[in-house]
């Protein structure tokens, strides 16, 4: 299975966050020195801690594969290993991603 679709070993969280938690993984893809992705950064932490979901960053100067695929468009959210957003990332738009049914 390939690092990017791997999932992080689940972590406790209070019981109003476990539904979103257990459902759904949210990837960051960004590069160093990328003042976008530090603004995506903030915002996908920001929602993911609020929702106990679990997310992970990923660096496409660290995997070819990925700088192939989102060198132009980074930084790329991808929620459950699809692709939610590239360039700037809107608060509402990843919350409802993560609590309505994903589909």
């Amino acid at each position: 299975m390939s690092p990017l679709f791997r999932r992080k070993p689940a972590q406790p969280r209070p019981p109003e966050h476990s539904e979103h938690s257990e459902k759904h993984l949210v990837t960051l893809i960004r590069k160093p020195g990328c003042h976008l992705c530090d603004d995506a950064q903030l915002v996908v932490e920001k929602v993911c801690a609020e929702l106990g979901v679990p997310w992970e960053g990923k660096d496409i100067t660290e995997d070819r594969q990925l700088h192939d695929q989102y060198w132009e468009q980074i930084p790329v959210v991808l929620v459950d290993g699809r692709q939610h957003t590239f360039w700037r990332v809107n608060e509402e738009r990843l919350r409802k991603a993560l609590t309505d049914q994903y589909k």
